[in-house]
């Protein structure tokens, strides 16, 4: 997420995407309902968020997952062992080497729909917070809404 300067001493700079601001680490079940959530820097390892993210996933489902989907950014032993230490096993989704156009890759589709949802909440469009549990809190805040409408519309069998 983009920073702004409320966010500014504890917003990290991303060199890939050249942007200084914060990550949102989201772990969705297969549904996009949301599981676990990290804000850290933008300048933060992916990888080394995993432990975190495999240990909230268990304590949100109570240790029933068992294999993850994610996107190339954790590859490695390192966070395949943090995962390994809470019963997770990790898959990671690669992209296809000649790649033309869109390619819809398996399973990791879901996790960005899921982004994509929380971006709907203008709040969420940029980090304007001062303190990344206020982040966190406001994307809880928006997944509530969005599985409240989820289930809204299965109560009107719409």
């Amino acid at each position: 997420m983009r920073s702004t300067p409320e966010s500014g001493e504890r917003a990290g700079y991303d060199g890939a995407k050249r942007q200084e601001g914060s990550k949102v680490h989201l772990a969705v079940d297969t549904l996009g309902h949301l599981l676990a959530l990290h804000v850290t820097p933008a300048d933060a390892d992916d990888r080394a968020q995993v432990g975190h993210l495999a240990k909230a996933v268990q304590a949100a489902t109570g240790d029933s997952v068992d294999l993850a989907y994610v996107d190339q950014g954790y590859t490695g032993e390192k966070p395949a062992k943090a995962a390994r230490e809470h019963g997770i096993e990790l898959e990671v989704v690669k992209l296809p080497e000649a790649k033309r156009g869109f390619v819809l890759l398996p399973r990791r589709w879901v996790v960005e729909r899921s982004f994509a949802w929380a971006t709907r909440f203008r709040r969420l469009a940029k980090d304007y917070e001062r303190y990344p549990s206020t982040l966190a809190d406001l994307h809880i805040v928006a997944f509530v809404c969005l599985m409240l409408k989820q289930a809204a519309q299965l109560a009107n069998g719409s």
